[in-house]
């Protein structure tokens, strides 16, 4: 009776200061619940001896989302799938694996030499209350680690690190690598806060089936195996782990191709990074510190993104200067899809190369161009663009190659009329292609090797055809040059006619006559009048 009573007693002062904490909570000005939550927490100790560990799934000012968080995600879905009563879902792999995590005010049980710990995922509304369409997107979402007090050295010490070594595992076994693509700023504090939109990364291009020199191939691949192999030597020689590499070359000789390749040999994300849609140079950083690990940066095209290239063409003017807009709302808008990126090269070179390219491992810098003599110094020297990379028209090697991927055949009777005029022809790498490819179930090899062999005879033809007319078109303009420097020197002669000289009684005089006005200069004695 005596037990019942002391247990109604304990249970009775439980709910009394519960409920003093809630009505404090409720109606303690604002300033003042920092000072009463400090005072109740100690209160609180003295009868709850267990330690609390949170971890925020943002870090930095909310600039970058804590890879502890997600990895204790990753790490508690299987305990969640087994315990949980409520449970979260999400489908990855190709849609074929389905990850399961807790969801919020959910609590499972791990256990760790022994030790029982208690894991629960929480989020806490802002404090300021607004209206908006998509629910929880500003809520601080943690989970919460509880443990008994007397085992916080083996917890903080040792389990906390297993825990996210364990979870990064987990990801790296189950993830499916993706494609990302940068969103508008303006798109990126709506649901999900998202800077970078994403597709499952299935692109089939490996360095097998990539059409280029073989030596350049094999060049390439090492440098990339070496790259990935590197992380105690960059640490070593002081340098932050990322690579840059150049790839230049005409249209269709396959630079995307290549950076595919690339990121399936190196099982990485690939961000494509489109600069005409940043603003300025505060949001570039923000993007690029959003990237993974373990990734490709791509920005396509550089010589045709912003002011990069040192020699940017002027803005065109703006048309319809005397149109009026009806709609300042619509008029507002298209002012805003107006407004000229600020990201300068300045800007650029510093998150690529400066202090915040150390925010991140292990991570690849691909920038294309069909015209690498248009691109800023700044940009390509080495260092920046680590390896530069031509991307040239189909030689013999990448034609085997691409012979192999179109047609399954490695020789051929034509082979050697090919080769002939592979040396004597630019084609890119894409036209060979077309042409090797069947284009209907009755082409055999010998029909599309042929139809390769007139594409080529054709574009050979073209070019000295081109090559005959910009000969000619130069010696015209020779000519004309020539014509034109003869005309001025005989309108100068012109204009100046020979000086005549008449000497009498020891004066000399000379008769000047300089754009048909005649002059008498009169020369006496070395005097001229």
């Amino acid at each position: 009776m005596m037990m019942g009573e002391l247990w109604s007693h304990l249970g009775s002062t439980m709910g009394s200061l519960m409920f003093v904490y809630a009505i404090c909570k409720q109606f303690l000005p604002y300033q003042f619940q920092g000072y009463f939550e400090k005072y109740f927490s100690k209160l609180v100790s003295f009868a709850y001896p267990y330690v609390q560990i949170t971890f925020d799934e943002f870090t930095g000012e909310r600039m970058k989302r804590s890879e502890a968080y997600s990895a204790i995600k990753t790490y508690l879905s299987d305990k969640s799938s087994a315990s949980a009563k409520r449970l979260k879902a999400d489908v990855v792999t190709d849609g074929q694996s389905v990850v399961l995590s807790m969801d919020y005010n959910e609590e499972v049980t791990d256990e760790f030499q022994g030790v029982k710990v208690w894991w629960s995922a929480k989020k806490t509304p802002p404090r300021t209350q607004r209206i908006s369409w998509f629910g929880d997107d500003d809520d601080k979402k943690y989970y919460k680690l509880t443990v008994h007090k007397r085992h916080r050295e083996l917890i903080t010490q040792s389990y906390i690190t297993h825990v996210v070594r364990e979870g990064k595992a987990i990801a790296t076994k189950i993830r499916q690598r993706k494609l990302y693509s940068n969103n508008p700023s303006q798109n990126w504090y709506g649901y999900r806060r998202s800077k970078w939109s994403n597709v499952a990364f299935e692109h089939p291009a490996t360095f097998d089936t990539l059409a280029m020199n073989a030596k350049l191939k094999e060049e390439i691949k090492n440098d990339l195996i070496k790259f990935s192999h590197g992380k105690d030597y960059y640490s070593r020689i002081g340098k932050a782990w990322k690579r840059g590499y150049l790839l230049y070359g005409p249209p269709g000789t396959g630079k995307s191709s290549m950076i595919a390749a690339m990121a399936n040999l190196l099982d990485f994300d690939v961000y494509d990074l489109e600069l005409t849609a940043v603003k300025e140079n505060a949001e570039l950083r923000r993007l690029l510190l959003d990237t993974s690990n373990k990734s490709i940066v791509v920005i396509e095209d550089i010589d045709c993104s912003l002011d990069l290239t040192g020699q940017r063409e002027k803005t065109k003017k703006e048309k319809g200067s005397n149109e009026e807009e009806v709609d300042p709302v619509a008029k507002k808008v298209k002012e805003e899809e107006k407004k000229e990126s600020k990201v300068t090269l300045s800007g650029l070179l510093n998150c690529i190369d400066g202090l915040w390219s150390a925010c991140g491992v292990e991570r690849i810098i691909v920038f294309t161009t069909n015209h690498v003599e248009k691109l800023d110094p700044a940009l390509t020297r080495r260092g920046r663009m680590d390896k530069h990379i031509e991307m040239s028209y189909c030689c013999f090697d990448a034609f085997k190659v691409l012979a192999n991927n179109y047609l399954e055949i490695e020789s051929h009777s034509l082979f050697g009329e090919i080769e002939r005029l592979l040396g004597e022809t630019e084609i890119t790498p894409a036209d060979v292609a077309e042409n090797l490819m069947p284009k209907s179930d009755y082409d055999k090899e010998e029909t599309c090797l042929e139809r390769l062999i007139e594409a080529l005879k054709d574009a050979k033809e073209q070019a000295v055809k081109k090559a005959e007319e910009e000969a000619r078109v130069k010696a015209e303009k020779e000519e004309k040059e020539k014509q034109q420097s003869e005309k001025e020197e005989k309108e100068k002669e012109q204009s100046v006619e020979p000086v005549k000289e008449v000497k009498e009684n020891g004066v000399v005089a000379k008769e000047v006559k300089e754009d048909g006005v005649a002059a008498m200069e009169v020369k006496e004695n070395g005097v001229s009048h």
